[in-house]
Protein backbone atom coordinates (compact mmCIF):
# COMPACT_ATOMS: atom_id res chain seq x y z
CA UNK A 1 0.00 0.00 0.00
CA UNK A 2 1.51 3.30 -1.04
CA UNK A 3 1.19 6.55 0.92
CA UNK A 4 -1.67 7.86 -1.21
CA UNK A 5 -3.81 4.74 -0.79
CA UNK A 6 -2.96 4.63 2.92
CA UNK A 7 -4.09 8.25 3.25
CA UNK A 8 -7.35 7.59 1.34
CA UNK A 9 -8.05 4.55 3.50
CA UNK A 10 -7.45 6.59 6.65
CA UNK A 11 -9.75 9.39 5.47
CA UNK A 12 -12.46 6.89 4.61
CA UNK A 13 -12.06 5.24 8.01
CA UNK A 14 -12.49 8.61 9.74
CA UNK A 15 -15.71 9.22 7.79
CA UNK A 16 -16.94 5.73 8.67
CA UNK A 17 -16.26 6.37 12.36
CA UNK A 18 -18.03 9.72 12.25
CA UNK A 19 -21.00 8.15 10.47
CA UNK A 20 -21.17 5.26 12.95
CA UNK A 21 -21.06 7.73 15.84
CA UNK A 22 -23.87 9.77 14.26
CA UNK A 23 -26.13 6.81 13.43
CA UNK A 24 -25.60 4.80 16.63
CA UNK A 25 -27.33 1.81 15.00
CA UNK A 26 -24.51 -0.72 15.44
CA UNK A 27 -24.29 -1.43 11.71
CA UNK A 28 -21.26 -0.99 9.49
CA UNK A 29 -21.86 2.08 7.31
CA UNK A 30 -20.87 0.39 4.05
CA UNK A 31 -22.55 3.24 2.13
CA UNK A 32 -19.91 5.82 3.09
CA UNK A 33 -18.00 7.17 0.12
CA UNK A 34 -14.70 5.34 -0.36
CA UNK A 35 -15.56 2.17 1.56
CA UNK A 36 -15.89 -0.06 -1.50
CA UNK A 37 -12.68 1.34 -3.01
CA UNK A 38 -10.54 1.12 0.15
CA UNK A 39 -11.78 -1.95 2.03
CA UNK A 40 -12.10 -5.49 0.71
CA UNK A 41 -15.23 -6.40 2.65
CA UNK A 42 -17.08 -5.96 5.95
CA UNK A 43 -14.42 -7.83 7.90
CA UNK A 44 -11.65 -5.61 6.52
CA UNK A 45 -13.56 -2.48 7.54
CA UNK A 46 -14.53 -3.88 10.93
CA UNK A 47 -10.95 -4.94 11.63
CA UNK A 48 -9.74 -1.41 10.93
CA UNK A 49 -12.39 0.01 13.27
CA UNK A 50 -11.52 -2.51 15.98
CA UNK A 51 -7.88 -1.44 15.69
CA UNK A 52 -8.95 2.18 16.16
CA UNK A 53 -11.01 1.18 19.19
CA UNK A 54 -8.10 -0.73 20.73
CA UNK A 55 -5.78 2.21 20.10
CA UNK A 56 -8.20 4.62 21.75
CA UNK A 57 -8.77 2.28 24.69
CA UNK A 58 -5.01 1.79 25.15
CA UNK A 59 -4.53 5.55 25.14
CA UNK A 60 -7.23 6.05 27.75
CA UNK A 61 -5.73 3.29 29.90
CA UNK A 62 -2.26 4.87 29.62
CA UNK A 63 -3.72 8.20 30.67
CA UNK A 64 -5.65 6.94 33.66
CA UNK A 65 -2.85 4.70 34.90
CA UNK A 66 -0.29 7.49 34.62
CA UNK A 67 -2.25 9.24 37.38
CA UNK A 68 -1.42 6.28 39.67
CA UNK A 69 -4.94 5.67 40.97
CA UNK A 70 -5.48 3.78 44.20
CA UNK A 71 -8.39 1.76 42.82
CA UNK A 72 -7.09 0.26 39.58
CA UNK A 73 -10.28 -1.60 38.72
CA UNK A 74 -12.42 1.54 38.94
CA UNK A 75 -9.83 3.50 36.97
CA UNK A 76 -9.72 0.87 34.20
CA UNK A 77 -13.52 0.80 34.00
CA UNK A 78 -13.55 4.61 33.77
CA UNK A 79 -10.98 4.50 30.95
CA UNK A 80 -13.15 2.01 29.04
CA UNK A 81 -16.23 4.23 29.47
CA UNK A 82 -14.31 7.30 28.34
CA UNK A 83 -13.11 5.53 25.19
CA UNK A 84 -16.66 4.27 24.56
CA UNK A 85 -18.04 7.79 25.05
CA UNK A 86 -15.58 9.08 22.47
CA UNK A 87 -16.42 6.32 19.96
CA UNK A 88 -19.99 5.23 20.77
CA UNK A 89 -20.98 4.17 17.26
CA UNK A 90 -17.83 2.15 16.78
CA UNK A 91 -18.29 0.49 20.18
CA UNK A 92 -21.90 -0.36 19.27
CA UNK A 93 -20.97 -1.91 15.95
CA UNK A 94 -18.21 -4.01 17.54
CA UNK A 95 -20.79 -5.24 20.06
CA UNK A 96 -23.38 -5.87 17.34
CA UNK A 97 -21.07 -7.91 15.11
CA UNK A 98 -19.69 -9.78 18.10
CA UNK A 99 -23.24 -10.97 18.75
CA UNK A 100 -24.27 -11.23 15.06
CA UNK A 101 -21.21 -11.88 12.88
CA UNK A 102 -21.82 -12.11 9.15
CA UNK A 103 -19.69 -15.25 8.85
CA UNK A 104 -17.36 -17.57 10.74
CA UNK A 105 -14.25 -15.52 9.85
CA UNK A 106 -15.80 -12.45 11.48
CA UNK A 107 -16.91 -14.47 14.52
CA UNK A 108 -13.41 -15.86 14.98
CA UNK A 109 -11.70 -12.49 14.52
CA UNK A 110 -14.01 -10.77 16.99
CA UNK A 111 -13.64 -13.56 19.55
CA UNK A 112 -9.85 -13.15 19.46
CA UNK A 113 -10.18 -9.38 19.60
CA UNK A 114 -12.54 -9.54 22.56
CA UNK A 115 -10.20 -11.86 24.47
CA UNK A 116 -7.27 -9.51 23.83
CA UNK A 117 -9.26 -6.47 24.90
CA UNK A 118 -10.38 -8.17 28.10
CA UNK A 119 -6.84 -9.36 28.82
CA UNK A 120 -5.64 -5.78 28.37
CA UNK A 121 -8.21 -4.60 30.91
CA UNK A 122 -7.18 -7.29 33.42
CA UNK A 123 -3.47 -6.62 33.03
CA UNK A 124 -4.03 -2.88 33.33
CA UNK A 125 -5.96 -3.39 36.56
CA UNK A 126 -3.24 -5.65 37.96
CA UNK A 127 -5.50 -8.70 38.02
CA UNK A 128 -3.22 -10.83 35.85
CA UNK A 129 -0.01 -10.74 33.95
CA UNK A 130 0.65 -10.71 30.22
CA UNK A 131 0.11 -14.14 28.70
CA UNK A 132 -2.00 -15.37 31.61
CA UNK A 133 -4.73 -17.61 30.13
CA UNK A 134 -7.13 -16.41 32.86
CA UNK A 135 -6.68 -12.75 31.94
CA UNK A 136 -9.59 -12.61 29.49
CA UNK A 137 -11.94 -14.00 32.14
CA UNK A 138 -10.82 -11.41 34.70
CA UNK A 139 -11.13 -8.70 32.08
CA UNK A 140 -14.66 -9.80 31.24
CA UNK A 141 -15.69 -8.85 34.77
CA UNK A 142 -14.02 -5.45 34.37
CA UNK A 143 -15.76 -4.92 31.04
CA UNK A 144 -19.06 -5.64 32.78
CA UNK A 145 -18.20 -3.09 35.47
CA UNK A 146 -17.36 -0.54 32.77
CA UNK A 147 -20.61 -1.16 30.93
CA UNK A 148 -22.73 -0.60 34.05
CA UNK A 149 -24.62 2.60 33.41
CA UNK A 150 -22.92 3.28 30.06
CA UNK A 151 -25.35 4.54 27.46
CA UNK A 152 -24.12 5.49 24.01
CA UNK A 153 -25.13 9.03 23.25
CA UNK A 154 -23.08 11.00 20.80
CA UNK A 155 -19.36 11.04 20.32
CA UNK A 156 -17.62 13.16 22.93
CA UNK A 157 -14.32 13.61 21.12
CA UNK A 158 -11.78 15.57 23.14
CA UNK A 159 -10.66 18.94 21.87
CA UNK A 160 -7.09 19.14 20.63
CA UNK A 161 -4.74 19.99 23.44
CA UNK A 162 -7.34 19.14 26.07
CA UNK A 163 -5.93 18.12 29.40
CA UNK A 164 -6.07 14.36 29.84
CA UNK A 165 -6.00 13.72 26.10
CA UNK A 166 -3.59 10.83 26.68
CA UNK A 167 0.15 10.45 26.63
CA UNK A 168 2.26 11.58 23.73
CA UNK A 169 2.88 7.95 22.82
CA UNK A 170 -0.84 7.11 22.76
CA UNK A 171 -1.59 10.18 20.63
CA UNK A 172 1.17 9.19 18.21
CA UNK A 173 -0.23 5.65 18.03
CA UNK A 174 -3.67 7.05 17.28
CA UNK A 175 -2.27 9.28 14.54
CA UNK A 176 -0.43 6.34 12.97
CA UNK A 177 -3.59 4.24 12.91
CA UNK A 178 -5.49 7.10 11.31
Amino acid sequence: MNWESHHRRGETLRRVGTTADARLDGLLPMDVAGVAENFHDELDLLAALVLRWHTRLSGRLDGVLSEQPLDLETAVAAAWRRAADEMPGVRLLIDHYREHPVDEAMASALARSTDKERALLAVSAGLSGPGDPRAARAGERLEGLAREGWRPLRAARPARGAQGAGSLVSRLKAALVA
